[in-house]
Protein backbone atom coordinates (compact mmCIF):
# COMPACT_ATOMS: atom_id res chain seq x y z
CA UNK A 1 0.00 0.00 0.00
CA UNK A 2 1.09 3.03 -0.48
CA UNK A 3 1.13 6.12 2.00
CA UNK A 4 -0.12 8.71 -1.04
CA UNK A 5 -1.55 8.45 -4.17
CA UNK A 6 -1.58 11.75 -7.25
CA UNK A 7 -3.70 11.24 -10.12
CA UNK A 8 -2.68 13.45 -12.58
CA UNK A 9 0.52 15.14 -14.17
CA UNK A 10 0.36 18.37 -14.67
CA UNK A 11 1.92 21.05 -13.02
CA UNK A 12 -0.62 20.58 -9.76
CA UNK A 13 0.16 16.96 -9.84
CA UNK A 14 3.66 16.72 -10.67
CA UNK A 15 4.74 19.55 -7.70
CA UNK A 16 2.70 17.50 -5.78
CA UNK A 17 4.50 14.29 -6.43
CA UNK A 18 7.99 16.21 -6.00
CA UNK A 19 6.56 17.99 -2.63
CA UNK A 20 5.63 14.10 -1.21
CA UNK A 21 8.78 12.71 -2.53
CA UNK A 22 10.74 15.16 -0.66
CA UNK A 23 8.73 14.28 2.44
CA UNK A 24 9.83 10.85 1.92
CA UNK A 25 6.34 9.82 1.60
CA UNK A 26 6.38 6.26 -0.33
CA UNK A 27 4.30 7.93 -3.02
CA UNK A 28 3.01 6.94 -6.88
CA UNK A 29 1.94 9.26 -9.26
CA UNK A 30 -0.50 8.32 -12.14
CA UNK A 31 -1.65 9.55 -15.13
CA UNK A 32 -1.14 8.98 -18.46
CA UNK A 33 1.26 11.83 -19.52
CA UNK A 34 3.42 14.09 -18.14
CA UNK A 35 3.17 17.86 -18.40
CA UNK A 36 -0.61 18.21 -18.85
CA UNK A 37 -1.40 22.01 -19.95
CA UNK A 38 2.06 22.86 -20.63
CA UNK A 39 2.81 20.09 -23.43
CA UNK A 40 0.56 22.69 -25.00
CA UNK A 41 1.85 26.32 -25.77
CA UNK A 42 1.63 28.92 -28.54
CA UNK A 43 3.80 29.50 -30.96
CA UNK A 44 3.74 32.13 -33.38
CA UNK A 45 6.06 33.66 -36.11
CA UNK A 46 8.69 36.10 -34.40
CA UNK A 47 7.79 35.36 -30.96
CA UNK A 48 8.47 37.58 -28.06
CA UNK A 49 8.52 34.77 -25.53
CA UNK A 50 9.69 37.00 -22.65
CA UNK A 51 5.96 38.85 -22.56
CA UNK A 52 4.68 35.16 -21.25
CA UNK A 53 5.05 34.14 -17.75
CA UNK A 54 5.40 30.76 -18.89
CA UNK A 55 5.65 28.59 -15.08
CA UNK A 56 7.00 25.58 -17.85
CA UNK A 57 10.36 26.00 -15.86
CA UNK A 58 9.86 24.50 -12.73
CA UNK A 59 7.36 22.26 -14.30
CA UNK A 60 9.70 20.96 -16.73
CA UNK A 61 12.29 20.58 -14.41
CA UNK A 62 9.90 18.15 -12.23
CA UNK A 63 8.69 16.79 -14.84
CA UNK A 64 12.31 15.57 -16.05
CA UNK A 65 12.77 14.16 -12.04
CA UNK A 66 9.52 12.18 -12.48
CA UNK A 67 10.98 10.76 -15.69
CA UNK A 68 13.95 9.70 -14.15
CA UNK A 69 11.91 8.42 -10.57
CA UNK A 70 10.69 5.54 -12.47
CA UNK A 71 9.49 4.04 -9.28
CA UNK A 72 7.32 6.90 -8.44
CA UNK A 73 5.30 6.69 -11.43
CA UNK A 74 2.68 4.87 -13.41
CA UNK A 75 1.82 6.10 -17.12
CA UNK A 76 -2.11 4.99 -17.21
CA UNK A 77 -5.22 6.63 -16.76
CA UNK A 78 -7.38 6.69 -14.09
CA UNK A 79 -11.32 4.80 -14.20
CA UNK A 80 -12.42 5.54 -10.26
CA UNK A 81 -11.50 6.18 -7.16
CA UNK A 82 -12.85 4.18 -4.38
CA UNK A 83 -13.03 4.70 -0.87
CA UNK A 84 -13.02 1.42 1.82
CA UNK A 85 -14.78 0.80 4.81
CA UNK A 86 -11.51 1.09 7.00
CA UNK A 87 -10.81 4.39 4.84
CA UNK A 88 -8.38 3.61 2.91
CA UNK A 89 -8.53 4.34 -1.00
CA UNK A 90 -8.03 2.24 -4.16
CA UNK A 91 -7.16 3.63 -7.39
CA UNK A 92 -8.81 1.71 -10.57
CA UNK A 93 -7.17 2.27 -13.74
CA UNK A 94 -8.08 2.21 -16.84
CA UNK A 95 -6.67 -1.55 -17.36
CA UNK A 96 -7.83 -2.88 -14.67
CA UNK A 97 -5.39 -2.78 -12.31
CA UNK A 98 -6.20 -1.48 -8.34
CA UNK A 99 -3.74 0.25 -6.46
CA UNK A 100 -4.23 0.76 -2.82
CA UNK A 101 -3.09 4.20 -0.29
CA UNK A 102 -4.22 5.79 2.89
CA UNK A 103 -4.32 9.17 0.74
CA UNK A 104 -4.95 10.59 -2.65
CA UNK A 105 -4.45 13.99 -4.20
CA UNK A 106 -6.69 14.54 -7.45
CA UNK A 107 -4.92 16.69 -10.10
CA UNK A 108 -6.61 15.62 -13.19
CA UNK A 109 -7.15 19.47 -15.03
CA UNK A 110 -9.34 20.09 -17.08
CA UNK A 111 -10.49 19.23 -20.45
CA UNK A 112 -11.14 22.00 -23.77
CA UNK A 113 -13.92 21.08 -26.04
CA UNK A 114 -12.47 21.15 -29.02
CA UNK A 115 -14.45 22.89 -32.19
CA UNK A 116 -14.19 19.61 -34.37
CA UNK A 117 -13.46 21.65 -37.84
CA UNK A 118 -10.59 20.95 -40.74
CA UNK A 119 -7.68 22.54 -40.10
CA UNK A 120 -8.24 22.96 -35.95
CA UNK A 121 -6.08 19.74 -35.09
CA UNK A 122 -3.16 20.27 -37.79
CA UNK A 123 -2.95 24.47 -36.60
CA UNK A 124 -3.22 23.41 -33.10
CA UNK A 125 -0.71 25.37 -30.75
CA UNK A 126 0.11 27.24 -34.66
CA UNK A 127 -1.39 30.56 -34.13
CA UNK A 128 -4.22 28.87 -32.37
CA UNK A 129 -4.24 28.16 -29.44
CA UNK A 130 -6.54 27.63 -25.52
CA UNK A 131 -5.88 30.55 -23.30
CA UNK A 132 -5.66 34.10 -24.34
CA UNK A 133 -4.95 34.80 -20.78
CA UNK A 134 -2.27 33.91 -20.93
CA UNK A 135 -0.81 35.12 -24.39
CA UNK A 136 -2.42 38.25 -24.47
CA UNK A 137 0.79 40.58 -23.78
CA UNK A 138 1.86 38.92 -27.34
CA UNK A 139 -0.64 40.44 -29.38
CA UNK A 140 0.12 44.42 -28.68
CA UNK A 141 -1.61 46.13 -32.14
CA UNK A 142 -2.49 42.82 -33.45
CA UNK A 143 -5.55 41.25 -34.65
CA UNK A 144 -6.90 38.87 -32.64
CA UNK A 145 -9.74 36.36 -32.86
CA UNK A 146 -11.89 34.51 -30.08
CA UNK A 147 -14.23 31.40 -30.62
CA UNK A 148 -17.05 30.84 -28.07
CA UNK A 149 -20.36 31.42 -26.75
CA UNK A 150 -20.18 32.39 -23.11
CA UNK A 151 -18.54 34.01 -20.39
CA UNK A 152 -15.29 32.60 -20.89
CA UNK A 153 -14.98 34.01 -24.73
CA UNK A 154 -16.45 37.25 -23.67
CA UNK A 155 -13.64 37.57 -20.70
CA UNK A 156 -10.69 36.46 -23.32
CA UNK A 157 -11.86 38.99 -25.83
CA UNK A 158 -12.09 41.97 -22.64
CA UNK A 159 -8.38 40.71 -22.19
CA UNK A 160 -7.21 41.07 -25.29
CA UNK A 161 -8.96 44.30 -26.19
CA UNK A 162 -6.84 46.24 -24.10
CA UNK A 163 -3.78 45.35 -26.35
CA UNK A 164 -4.66 44.12 -29.48
CA UNK A 165 -5.31 46.03 -32.37
CA UNK A 166 -8.58 44.28 -33.09
CA UNK A 167 -10.63 41.29 -31.90
CA UNK A 168 -13.33 39.48 -33.79
CA UNK A 169 -15.49 37.35 -31.37
CA UNK A 170 -17.11 34.24 -32.72
CA UNK A 171 -19.91 32.74 -31.32
CA UNK A 172 -21.46 34.75 -28.30
CA UNK A 173 -24.99 33.84 -27.38
CA UNK A 174 -27.39 36.78 -27.06
CA UNK A 175 -27.77 35.65 -23.38
CA UNK A 176 -23.77 36.33 -23.37
CA UNK A 177 -23.96 39.20 -24.29
CA UNK A 178 -26.66 40.99 -21.86
CA UNK A 179 -23.83 40.53 -19.24
CA UNK A 180 -22.01 43.51 -18.21
CA UNK A 181 -18.83 42.27 -19.92
CA UNK A 182 -21.13 41.79 -23.41
CA UNK A 183 -22.07 44.62 -22.94
CA UNK A 184 -18.46 46.53 -22.59
CA UNK A 185 -17.68 44.32 -25.78
CA UNK A 186 -20.72 45.69 -27.63
CA UNK A 187 -19.51 48.94 -26.98
CA UNK A 188 -15.62 48.44 -27.56
CA UNK A 189 -14.57 50.03 -30.69
CA UNK A 190 -11.65 47.41 -31.60
CA UNK A 191 -14.30 44.59 -30.67
CA UNK A 192 -16.43 43.18 -33.65
CA UNK A 193 -19.42 40.83 -31.92
CA UNK A 194 -20.33 37.99 -34.03
CA UNK A 195 -23.45 36.71 -32.36
CA UNK A 196 -24.09 33.29 -33.12
CA UNK A 197 -21.79 32.51 -35.95
CA UNK A 198 -20.17 29.64 -36.15
CA UNK A 199 -16.56 28.30 -37.46
CA UNK A 200 -16.64 26.18 -40.06
CA UNK A 201 -12.92 25.91 -41.01
CA UNK A 202 -8.98 26.83 -39.66
CA UNK A 203 -6.77 28.23 -42.35
CA UNK A 204 -3.13 28.93 -42.79
CA UNK A 205 -0.11 28.60 -43.75
CA UNK A 206 2.43 26.93 -41.40
CA UNK A 207 0.76 29.07 -39.05
CA UNK A 208 -3.49 29.30 -38.54
CA UNK A 209 -4.28 33.11 -40.09
CA UNK A 210 -7.66 33.07 -41.45
CA UNK A 211 -11.44 31.49 -40.08
CA UNK A 212 -14.37 30.79 -42.56
CA UNK A 213 -17.52 31.06 -40.11
CA UNK A 214 -21.17 31.59 -40.87
CA UNK A 215 -23.83 33.18 -39.99
CA UNK A 216 -27.24 32.02 -38.78
CA UNK A 217 -28.76 32.69 -41.74
CA UNK A 218 -26.43 31.30 -44.09
CA UNK A 219 -24.10 34.01 -45.01
CA UNK A 220 -20.47 33.01 -44.83
CA UNK A 221 -17.13 34.90 -44.18
CA UNK A 222 -13.57 34.69 -43.79
CA UNK A 223 -11.89 36.66 -41.04
CA UNK A 224 -8.02 37.14 -40.72
CA UNK A 225 -6.25 37.35 -37.72
CA UNK A 226 -2.73 36.58 -36.42
CA UNK A 227 -3.55 34.53 -33.41
CA UNK A 228 -6.97 32.79 -32.74
CA UNK A 229 -8.28 31.15 -29.39
CA UNK A 230 -11.06 28.75 -28.85
CA UNK A 231 -12.50 29.78 -25.56
CA UNK A 232 -15.28 27.11 -25.08
CA UNK A 233 -16.35 25.98 -21.65
CA UNK A 234 -14.08 23.88 -20.03
CA UNK A 235 -14.83 20.51 -18.01
CA UNK A 236 -13.56 19.36 -14.70
CA UNK A 237 -11.61 15.74 -15.18
CA UNK A 238 -13.65 14.78 -11.90
CA UNK A 239 -15.70 11.63 -13.19
CA UNK A 240 -13.49 9.03 -11.01
CA UNK A 241 -14.46 10.86 -7.85
CA UNK A 242 -18.03 12.24 -8.71
CA UNK A 243 -19.73 9.51 -6.39
CA UNK A 244 -17.05 10.53 -3.62
CA UNK A 245 -16.40 14.16 -2.83
CA UNK A 246 -18.78 17.50 -2.95
CA UNK A 247 -18.60 18.95 -6.50
CA UNK A 248 -19.65 22.90 -7.65
CA UNK A 249 -21.98 23.82 -9.98
CA UNK A 250 -19.59 24.06 -12.90
CA UNK A 251 -18.82 20.06 -12.09
CA UNK A 252 -15.51 21.31 -10.20
CA UNK A 253 -14.07 19.49 -6.62
CA UNK A 254 -15.33 21.92 -4.07
CA UNK A 255 -11.93 22.40 -1.68
CA UNK A 256 -11.08 24.85 1.25
CA UNK A 257 -7.79 26.54 1.88
CA UNK A 258 -5.81 23.79 2.66
CA UNK A 259 -7.05 21.63 -0.70
CA UNK A 260 -9.35 19.52 1.69
CA UNK A 261 -11.83 17.65 0.01
CA UNK A 262 -15.36 16.74 1.65
CA UNK A 263 -13.74 13.34 2.11
CA UNK A 264 -11.27 13.08 4.49
CA UNK A 265 -7.75 12.35 2.84
CA UNK A 266 -8.89 12.95 -0.18
CA UNK A 267 -7.05 16.45 -1.75
CA UNK A 268 -7.67 17.90 -4.73
CA UNK A 269 -5.33 20.28 -6.84
CA UNK A 270 -5.04 22.50 -9.62
CA UNK A 271 -8.14 23.03 -12.50
CA UNK A 272 -9.74 20.46 -11.37
CA UNK A 273 -10.87 22.02 -8.35
CA UNK A 274 -13.08 25.25 -7.77
CA UNK A 275 -9.99 27.32 -7.50
CA UNK A 276 -9.31 30.83 -9.17
CA UNK A 277 -7.63 31.14 -12.44
CA UNK A 278 -6.52 28.53 -14.86
CA UNK A 279 -2.90 29.40 -14.54
CA UNK A 280 0.15 26.94 -14.36
CA UNK A 281 1.75 29.23 -11.79
CA UNK A 282 -1.49 29.03 -9.82
CA UNK A 283 -1.48 24.82 -9.79
CA UNK A 284 1.90 24.60 -9.31
CA UNK A 285 1.23 26.61 -5.75
CA UNK A 286 -2.28 24.22 -5.43
CA UNK A 287 0.08 21.12 -5.83
CA UNK A 288 2.47 22.23 -3.59
CA UNK A 289 -0.69 22.96 -0.79
CA UNK A 290 -2.28 19.88 -1.03
CA UNK A 291 1.25 18.31 -0.75
CA UNK A 292 1.59 19.57 2.56
CA UNK A 293 -2.23 19.13 3.47
CA UNK A 294 -1.86 15.25 2.83
CA UNK A 295 1.46 14.90 4.64
CA UNK A 296 0.05 16.80 7.65
CA UNK A 297 -2.83 14.24 7.24
CA UNK A 298 -0.50 10.84 6.94
CA UNK A 299 1.83 11.52 10.19
CA UNK A 300 -0.16 10.40 12.76
CA UNK A 301 -1.03 7.08 10.02
CA UNK A 302 2.71 6.62 9.49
Amino acid sequence: MYDLIIVGGGPAGLTAAIYAIRKRLNVLLVSKDLGGKTNYHLELPDLEGHWVIRGTEVVNKFKSELEYLKFARHMEAVEKIERLDDGTFVVHTKGGGELAARAVIVATGTRQKFLEVPGEREYLSKGLCYSALSYAPLFIDKKTAVIGRGELALRSAAELSTVANHVHVVGPTEEALQTPLGQKMLAAKNVTIMQDYQVTEVLGNGYANRLRVQSPAGERLEIGFDGAFVEKALAANAEMVADLVELDENGCIQINCRNETSVPGIFAAGDVTSVYAEQVLVAVGEGTKAALSAYDYLLPLL
